[in-house]
C-alpha cells in the first residue's frame, strides 16, 4: 500500500547544503521507493492526494522531520564481541590479541554469532544506521546467519565474507587460495539462494568481495577475488593505507606503495570501497577520483588506530567520493553520529596544526596562503547520508525514484516542550509552526551536536518500518 507523509523533510543532495523542505507530501510506494515529493498545496500533491483518497497521510508534527537514515561504510561484525577493548595497543598487536581471537569464536559457535549478530543489528538500528558495508569473518555459515538477522530485522547493507590465505595466527585463516576461493563461491552461491525467496525489492543484502588487506592475501588469492568479483558483478572492499605497519608490510613483500598495488591488480574502480586511506595525498588524490574509488573514513578509529589523519577537506575539495565508518572495533562507538562529531573534531584539530605551523589564530588562518581543512557539521551529515549512500551505487537523500529509508528525529513534543531526551531549546515554541528555515538550521544543528536515540521516534528501511 501507498505510505503518504506530510510534514518537513531535511537531507543534503551536495557536501554543505542542508536542503529544508517544509509542508510538503512524500508518497512512497508498495515496493519502498519515492514516488511523489511536492509542495503540500501544490497542483500535483493535491491531484495526487485525490487520487489516494483511501490513504490516510503521516503528519510529521512540528518541531520533528524526516532524514535519510544514516550509512556504515565500514564495520567489522564479529567485533562487536570485544567492542571498546584494548585500544591502548597498535594496530597489528591489537588485531592479534583481540580481533582474529574474536572472529575465530563467532566461526566456531553458531549460538554466539546469533546472538551478537542480532544484538548488533539492533543496537545500529536504534542508533539510525540504516545501511552497513560489514566485514564478516572467514566462515560461510557465521556470515549467513548475519545476513538472516539483516532480512529479519530490516538492516540494508553489504555483507563481506573475509578472504585471507596467508594469517599470521595459525588457528584462524584459510589453508591456501584455492580453498578460500572455494569458501567464497560458497558464500555467494549460498547467500544467491536465500535471498531467492524475497521479491528483489525486499532482498536488502548483498555481498561484497572482501580481500582482508594485502598483508594477509596472496598474490594468486588477490588475482582470483578479482576476478571473481568481475564474473559475478560484485563489489569490493578492503583496507588501503591505513597505517604505517601494515603499509611497511606491503613494501617488505616487494609489492611497492599499497594504493599502487591495488591498482595494479585491477582493484580500484567505481565499485570498490577502501576504508581509512589515511595516508591520501597529493600524488594519490588523482588516482583515487580518476578510478572512481569510495573511501570510508572512520575518524574514531583512526585517532586510534593510524598515525595520521584522513584529509577529509582535501578529499571533498577534490569531490572525492567519501562516506563515514564506526570501524568497530577500532572505533568503540556504534553510532555514526559520533563519527560526523569526531569527523568535524578531527578536521578542526587538523586546522589548528595549521594554524601554529603559521603562527595565526583560526581568524587569520583564512587571510593566510592554502585552504584551511576545517569541515563543518552540514558537510558531515552529508557524508553520513547522501556520500555513503552514492558510493554504493543508492540513493541516500529523498528524490523520487529513490529507496526510502528514513528516520524520524524529534526536537520536542507536548510531553517535552523545551527539548526531547538531551535537547534543552530554550526559544523553541510549539505554539508557533518552524517556519523559517534559519530558525530550522540552529535547532537541527543544535540535534547534531547533542541528540541522541531518544529524538530518534521511527525508522524505515526500503519503505518498512523497522524501529
Amino acid at each position: 500500500m501507498t505510505q503518504l507523509f506530510v510534514g518537513t523533510f531535511m537531507d543534503t543532495p551536495k557536501p554543505g547544503e542542508l536542503r529544508i523542505r517544509k509542508d510538503h507530501l512524500m508518497a512512497i510506494s508498495s515496493e519502498g521507493y519515492i514516488t511523489h515529493l511536492s509542495p503540500l498545496h501544490s497542483d500535483s500533491s493535491q491531484l495526487f492526494l485525490s487520487d489516494h483518497s483511501s490513504v490516510s497521510p503521516i503528519e510529521i508534527p512540528n518541531a520533528s522531520f524526516l532524514l535519510p537514515s544514516f550509512v556504515d561504510l565500514h564495520l567489522h561484525a564479529p567485533q562487536y564481541l570485544f567492542n571498546g577493548t584494548g585500544l591502548d595497543l597498535p594496530l597489528l598487536e591489537w588485531l592479534e590479541k583481540y580481533a582474529y581471537k574474536a572472529e575465530e569464536r563467532i566461526d566456531s559457535s553458531t549460538e554466539l554469532a546469533e546472538r551478537v549478530y542480532e544484538v548488533l543489528v539492533r543496537r545500529l538500528l536504534d542508533n539510525g544506521t540504516g545501511c552497513v558495508s560489514f566485514f564478516g569473518s572467514i566462515g560461510v555459515e557465521a556470515n549467513l546467519i548475519l545476513a538472516r538477522k539483516m532480512q529479519e530485522l530490516g538492516l540494508r547493507g553489504f555483507i563481506g565474507k573475509l578472504s585471507m590465505d596467508q594469517s599470521p595466527r595459525p588457528t584462524y585463516g584459510e589453508s591456501s587460495a584455492t580453498s578460500s576461493l572455494s569458501s567464497i563461491t560458497q558464500f555467494l552461491d549460498s547467500l544467491q539462494a536465500y535471498l531467492a525467496q524475497f521479491p528483489t525489492h525486499q532482498r536488502l543484502v548483498q555481498p561484497i568481495i572482501t580481500p582482508r588487506f594485502i598483508p594477509v592475501c596472496s598474490d594468486e588469492l588477490l588475482v582470483g577475488l578479482q576476478k571473481l568479483a568481475k564474473e559475478r558483478d560484485v563489489r569490493i572492499q578492503s583496507h588501503m593505507c591505513e597505517g604505517r605497519d601494515q603499509m611497511d608490510m606491503v613494501l617488505k613483500r616487494g609489492k611497492g606503495q599499497d594504493h599502487e598495488y591495488w591498482d595494479k591488480l585491477g582493484y580500484l574502480g567505481p565499485k570498490t570501497l577502501q576504508a581509512h586511506v589515511t595516508y591520501l595525498d597529493e600524488e594519490m588524490i588523482p588516482l583515487v577520483k580518476d578510478r572512481q574509488v569510495t573511501m570510508a573514513h572512520c575518524p574514531l578509529s583512526n585517532a586510534y588506530l593510524s598515525e595520521k589523519q584522513f584529509p577529509l577537506r582535501e578529499a571533498i575539495d577534490n569531490s572525492l567520493s567519501v562516506g563515514l565508518g564506526t570501524d568497530i572495533a577500532g572505533g568503540y562507538a556504534p553510532s555514526i553520529q559520533t563519527q560526523m562529531r569526531q569527523a568535524v573534531v578531527i578536521s578542526r584539530m587538523r586546522e589548528g596544526a595549521r594554524c601554529e605551523s603559521m603562527n595565526c589564530s583560526f581568524a587569520e588562518s583564512t587571510q593566510k596562503e592554502g585552504q584551511h581543512l576545517k569541515v563543518d557539521w552540514k558537510e558531515s551529515l552529508y557524508l553520513a547520508t547522501r556520500g555513503g549512500k552514492k558510493g554504493m551505487g543508492l540513493g541516500g537523500c529523498f528524490e523520487v525514484g529513490m529507496e526510502f529509508d528514513a528516520q524520524l528525529i524529534e526536537l520536542a513534543s507536548s510531553n517535552s516542550p523545551t527539548g526531547t531526551g538531551p535537547l534543552d531549546l530554550f526559544d523553541l515554541s510549539l505554539e508557533s509552526k518552524l517556519d523559517d528555515d534559519e530558525s530550522w538550521l540552529e535547532n537541527i544543528e543544535r540535534w547534531w551536536c547533542n541528540g541522541d536515540e531518544r529524538n530518534r521516534k521511527s525508522m524505515w528501511v526500503q519503505g518498512r518500518k523497522v524501529a
